[in-house]
């Protein structure tokens, strides 16, 4: 009885009451960010955390629900808390290794400066899209890219615009993506169709990218003009201080073949950091002690070239801390911020004022950004539209699948591009663009990034034109009959009317 009070005691929060801490935490975070210019969105994030919890007891919530809530979504999370660890280990071990060392030599040896960046996305897409995680394609491939594009003389923010929009592209449509599952899932789904109905959208966005970065590279470098001092200056520092050989790229070859056999990523990559310790072991000569601190503590050599020392001091699981801890908050937030209905109130809200195909499928790929950049994680960006919008677009009569590559485009691939979000921390951490040490000037990594903010702007044109945005199929409605799917007959400002389908 007393639970029982205790439940209907909870109100659930009024738009106005739900804006406060969603406002008053991007207020703290712009302070913080652009008056203070200290780029530690950390503790602006657990101000909003607390703000959250203030409304939540407002509401009736006991601070053990809010807490609850809070874990919980730390805990559905935590495979990614995982990836990144054993990613950090990854980075250490294979620059000790000679992995990535030799992934920058082949690669200032045998790559066209010009065509580099265009090279970079395609490579980056193909890896991803076998290993189902870009997280582990930009901490891997993704760096030694970096060295590359440094021996070239390329602007940093360019190369890491490339390899993001590579790495992101392939884990929207590999089906090994926890992200690509996830969408389908809480729309009620399948994989293969999900990836399928992604593909008008992916194609242009990935071919303009392409071509951009193919024009960039032809008119941001001078072929003859190169700085082939420079190439040769490092290929003769990484030559000096490594053993390079072709049998060294093993170690990433093996991960992606445990990644094609569809093993879980989490065993795959530390397969990845065994074989990169037996072969930094056999052909760097490296001692057991000295590899264990490498996967803890990262890498540290001395060549006398700052673009190879910079690059290649790093890696290792303390060197993830960072970005582990803001994931950890910034998850903590959202938690607190869907525990308390304030996110839920949001949404609703919004539905009440949309009319039409056109105006869900906007407000669907809105409200995956918004809530990227509200509370942090991917995974909610996903998984909260995902469950809100999928009884209207039944109710319309419009298959789900267009929901659910709406809330892939706006939460997978918008997640780099947001710098306090797990995504785009992890990049800049991985990446090392020094944006905490007052390097700002490399966020222009975020517009050039072009494949990710491409693919959900063509989807929007695709809304407002009818263009691939399918209907419900007498095969997709008998599903919703059998699984007992619900549909929205009616919004109110509150809630929705629904009723289970009638085929």
């Amino acid at each position: 009885m007393n639970d029982h009070l205790q439940v209907s005691d909870v109100k659930k929060p009024r738009l106005g009451l739900a804006l406060i801490p969603v406002v008053l935490t991007l207020l703290v975070l712009g302070i913080q960010l652009f008056y203070f210019g200290d780029f530690t969105p950390h503790i602006p994030l657990a101000i909003g955390l607390a703000i959250t919890g203030l409304v939540g007891i407002r509401l009736g919530l006991k601070w053990k629900d809010i807490e609850e809530g809070v874990f919980h979504v730390i805990h559905v999370s935590l495979p990614s808390v995982s990836v990144l660890i054993c990613v950090g280990m990854i980075i250490g071990v294979w620059i000790a290794s000679g992995t990535v060392p030799t992934l920058i030599y082949y690669g200032l040896t045998l790559l066209s400066p010009q065509i580099f960046l265009a090279a970079a996305m395609v490579l980056c897409s193909v890896v991803s899209l076998s290993l189902g995680t870009s997280w582990g394609t930009v901490g891997t491939v993704g760096l030694a890219l970096m060295g590359i594009g440094a021996g070239f003389d390329i602007p940093v923010y360019w190369t890491a615009g490339a390899v993001v929009s590579g790495a992101f592209f392939g884990d929207k449509i590999s089906p090994l993506s926890d992200t690509t599952n996830l969408a389908p899932a809480v729309t009620g789904t399948d994989v293969f169709s999900h990836i399928k109905n992604m593909m008008p959208t992916t194609i242009p966005s990935m071919l303009i990218a392409f071509f951009i970065y193919l024009v960039a590279g032809f008119t941001l470098i001078d072929g003859d003009g190169a700085s082939f001092e420079k190439i040769n200056a490092i290929t003769t520092a990484l030559d000096a201080n490594f053993t390079i050989s072709v049998w060294l790229l093993l170690p990433a070859l093996l991960v992606i073949v445990l990644a094609v056999k569809r093993m879980p990523p989490i065993p795959s990559l530390f397969a990845g950091v065994l074989a990169g310790a037996v072969a930094a072991m056999i052909t760097q000569g490296a001692g057991i002690h000295q590899l264990l601190t490498f996967a803890n503590s990262g890498y540290s050599i001395d060549t006398g070239i700052s673009t190879i020392d910079s690059l290649l001091n790093r890696g290792g699981i303390q060197s993830m801390m960072w970005t582990i801890s803001l994931v950890l908050i910034a998850l903590g937030f959202g938690g607190a911020l869907e525990k308390t209905g304030c996110l839920e109130a949001i949404i609703a809200a919004i539905m009440t004022r949309i009319k039409g195909f056109k105006g869900v499928q906007t407000a669907a790929v809105c409200t995956s950004i918004s809530t990227n950049l509200v509370a942090g994680d991917p995974y909610l960006s996903i998984a909260l539209p995902g469950r809100m919008y999928a009884p209207i677009y039944r109710g319309m009569g419009y298959s789900t699948l267009n929901l659910s590559r709406a809330i892939e485009e706006g939460g997978t691939l918008i997640s780099p591009l947001i710098p306090w979000n797990a995504g785009g921390a992890f990049v800049i951490s991985a990446l090392g663009l020094g944006i905490a040490d007052g390097h700002v000037e490399n966020l222009l990594y975020i517009p050039l990034a072009f494949a990710c903010w491409l693919s959900p702007v063509i989807g929007l044109i695709y809304a407002q034109t009818g263009l691939f945005s399918p209907k419900a199929t007498e095969e997709e409605r008998r599903m919703w009959e059998h699984q007992g799917e619900i549909i929205a007959t009616e919004m109110a400002e509150d809630s929705f009317a629904q009723k289970k389908v009638v085929v």
